[in-house]
């Protein structure tokens, strides 16, 4: 039975995992016996995080990257591979929230928006493809969102771009999954991560998403180790274009 859940030994590639969830997504990943690429920006803190998980009998290496920069995204497949090897789980964590009143928001905001939260994780993906379709399994993991589904104020660009994540894993599934490829998204409530500080910087904003839960909190990080574990492996190898929202509840009500 624990073998259904399990990711020993498979290789997993993680963007965004500087902090927050791709971070968490990393760190339980290599948790559970997972060979874990860290994949970012800010090469210190993936330097120091991969070395946190090497000190607690995990496998972790990381690789510094700028996902906008199209040059090194081309680059990126390469560099995966130099690791561990050929990845079997890709999760697509990097993201941005500018959080821009609607005549704020101009054309590079929303470019940079758009091309970081919902093109990145096309094109990333799609170059690990050739390698899982001969495999014939692979799970790809996108990261959506409450905006997927509702509309917040100051999120115009953001909503549009993590709608558009959620009918992306439907169109990877349509296109992938008869080769073994999963490919679905958690859509993670409120967490404290650095992208929601401006929300629990406010006990009275915090208690307000608490309160609009079902369940009557905001997430915990370990709230996601088992949506994740499921995704990631055997477990769900029968459920493809599925968004699965981790909200206590939030889009229940």
């Amino acid at each position: 039975m624990l073998g259904l859940f399990s990711v020993q030994d498979r290789i997993a590639v993680v963007t965004g995992a500087s902090s927050g969830i791709g971070l968490e997504i990393g760190q339980v990943l290599a948790q559970f016996g997972a060979k874990v690429v860290l994949m970012a920006r800010r090469t210190e803190l993936l330097e120091q995080e991969s070395q946190k998980i090497e000190s607690t009998g995990g496998a972790a290496k990381w690789v510094g990257i700028d996902l906008l920069d199209r040059s090194q995204l081309a680059e990126s497949y390469d560099r995966v591979l130099s690791c561990f090897g050929a990845p079997e789980i890709v999760v697509n964590a990097a993201g941005i929230n500018l959080r821009e009143p609607t005549e704020k928001i101009s054309w590079n905001s929303w470019d940079k928006t758009v091309q970081l939260n919902l093109t990145v994780p096309f094109f990333f993906s799609r170059q690990f493809v050739r390698i899982m379709k001969k495999q014939g399994r692979g799970k790809i993991i996108n990261v959506a969102s409450l905006q997927s589904m509702r509309a917040f104020k100051n999120g115009i660009a953001y909503g549009a771009s993590k709608g558009g994540v959620s009918q992306l894993t439907r169109a990877m599934a349509e296109a992938w999954s008869a080769h073994g490829i999963m490919c679905n998204a958690i859509a993670p409530g409120f967490f404290p991560t650095s992208l929601t500080a401006p929300v629990f910087e406010s006990e009275k904003t915090e208690m307000k998403m608490a309160e609009a839960t079902a369940i009557g909190r905001n997430g915990r990080m370990e709230d996601l180790h088992g949506p994740i574990l499921f995704l990631a492996s055997p477990a769900s190898d029968y459920v493809t274009g599925q968004i699965l929202f981790v909200d206590g509840g939030f889009t229940a009500k």
